[in-house]
């Protein structure tokens, strides 16, 4: 405990160290009450007991102000002066922006100037951008730490904990950012404009804002000049790490192609702080009139307008920021009529409203078409199963519709002929037609006697009845039959195409021409084929 009261005189802890560092590096100068307010919300819930508010103030910031001691031993903080009421800045050495760049996670280069000399001249200017920052943060109480205080402390924490929040966190905000139209990031050059705040918080729909606080001290003619010194830093376009070119600004800040489907530059929203001798309900439609060329859209068909290559420049009061917050309806947008919410007044409700509805017109058509092609499918499916079902057999027998299984099976081949042996019958009466066939094959075989081997002779008669070659006659029945041939055996008959009266004839004549070969022929020996010319053979060729 020795060693790190040596170190630490004060007593401070890492904690309200590390408040200190994240605060000063984003605001640069700051009061303790703003460090406290920003960095541990829920000591402005405590000491309520303290008679008056300045002892109040005092017993919420100690912590803060012993965190300051000791970084100042450290040489990491520093007094800069005091404001208009008496109370001390605070800001940081080089060495305390190198230690706040770690716990603001940012490069060094990009932290800024030390702020000295800022309390010079009463440091209202930053005094107001830094209640224009706790405003748009809205930092809220951690319950946790209040569980032991009264109920009525505890009872308005819980209504700041209720309250709209805020945009981003004290790492979201970056102040004094020079924006060079010439020159570098580094080593601006002459032309360009500093923007007093820069708010990124992409997490709560702003992905990049720049803030001008005005204490009512320039005039319409000062802001416009400033206004166009961010339209010529928005337009200059610089190569890139791929050698490719692109606005300047999107080198160093992450932010979508289009704001509200709008190719527009990033929204400038104006804080009017009233405490100088201008009244800004006449300041702003002055302002309005020299910028217009800078902020005003296109009209559309739809009734919205495109802000393509435009600025959307905003306008609020810091007093209404204060009581609000973002979320209230405090934001004026130059070319409307109408207060909105800021992330409303930095877009384009109307054409987010017009595009959803394009969408949506878009769909319906899509889905109307696709009905009707299913439509015209179903009616295309419902044509052809119709005329499939035209075609569908039916049963020659009881006649019921073949199913899908038996007209496939019912079908001719390739080669003309049907696969079936019934394809004109359906399942039930093939069977029955079947069964009726093997009844009938059995009855018949039964019926008909068994003839083997050589003794089984078959009969087909031929389709047209003979004639005699002799006389002409046609063959009787029985002449037919015998002189029919048998299996591949020649005609049992001798003579097979004479009739009975011709082969008598024939065979008389014979036995009279050569009576001792007949009895041979008689003994089953062949007849001597006659030599043509022969005087018996002239009366067989009448």
């Amino acid at each position: 405990m020795a060693g790190k009261r040596k170190t630490n005189p004060a007593g401070s802890t890492n904690t309200f160290r590390g408040d200190v560092l994240r605060v000063l590096g984003a605001l640069k100068v700051a009061t303790t009450d703003q460090i406290q307010r920003i960095g541990a919300p829920h000591l402005s819930f405590r000491h309520a007991d303290k008679p008056t508010p300045s002892e109040q103030k005092t017993a919420r910031t100690a912590s803060h102000t012993g965190a300051l001691s000791d970084m100042r031993k450290h040489g990491l903080a520093e007094n800069g002066g005091s404001t208009e009421t008496g109370d001390k800045l605070r800001n940081l050495t080089l060495k305390g922006l190198q230690a706040a760049s770690y716990e603001l996670q940012r490069p060094v280069t990009e932290m800024g100037s030390t702020a000295r000399g800022a309390g010079s001249s009463g440091a209202s200017h930053p005094m107001a951008v830094n209640e224009t920052v706790i405003a748009m943060l809205r930092p809220k109480p951690n319950l946790a730490k209040l569980t032991k205080e009264p109920a009525e402390v505890q009872a308005a924490a819980q209504a700041a904990v209720d309250a709209p929040d805020g945009i981003g966190t004290i790492a979201s905000y970056w102040t004094e950012v020079s924006l060079p139209a010439t020159g570098t990031w580094n080593a601006p050059g002459k032309g360009g404009a500093q923007a007093d705040i820069v708010l990124t918080a992409p997490e709560d729909q702003v992905p990049l804002l720049f803030i001008e606080v005005d204490n009512c001290h320039e005039s319409a003619e000062e802001l416009a000049d400033k206004l166009e010194k961010y339209a010529r830093f928005f337009r200059r376009k610089v190569k890139d790490t791929d050698g490719k070119e692109r606005p300047m600004w999107r080198t160093r800040w992450t932010a979508p192609d289009t704001w509200s489907g709008d190719a527009a530059h990033p929204p400038v929203l104006l804080v009017f702080n009233r405490i100088g001798e201008r009244n800004p309900n006449r300041t702003i439609p002055r302002l309005q009139e020299l910028t217009r060329h800078l902020w005003q859209g296109e009209r559309q068909k739809g009734g919205h307008h495109h802000y393509d290559g435009r600025i959307p420049i905003i306008a609020t009061g810091l007093n209404q920021l204060r009581e609000h917050g973002p979320a209230g309806p405090v934001f004026l947008r130059f070319g409307r009529d109408h207060k909105q919410p800021l992330r409303e007044a930095i877009g384009n409700p109307r054409r987010e409203a017009a595009d959803a509805r394009a969408r949506q017109e878009a769909k319906a058509h899509q889905e109307a078409y696709q009905a009707q092609v299913r439509r015209a499918a179903q009616e295309q499916a419902a044509k052809k199963a119709a005329e499939r079902e035209a075609r569908r057999p039916v049963c020659t027998g009881c006649g019921a519709r073949f199913t899908d299984e038996r007209w496939a099976a019912a079908q001719v081949t390739d080669w003309g002929a049907p696969k079936d042996s019934h394809p004109h019958l359906c399942d039930d009466c093939k069977q029955r037609a079947l069964t009726v066939e093997r009844q009938a094959a059995g009855t018949q075989e039964r019926q008909e006697p068994v003839r083997r081997g050589a003794e089984q002779l078959s009969f087909q008669c031929s389709p047209h009845r003979p004639v005699c070659t002799e006389c002409g006659a046609t063959f009787t029945d029985e002449q037919w039959k015998a002189t029919e041939r048998v299996g591949w055996g020649a005609s049992p008959e001798p003579r097979p195409s004479l009739c009975e009266d011709c082969d008598r004839r024939y065979v008389t004549d014979l036995q009279q021409a050569w009576p001792d070969e007949h009895r041979h022929e008689e003994q089953g020996q062949a007849v001597p084929e006659q030599k043509a010319g022969g005087t018996w053979l002239s009366r067989f060729r009448r």
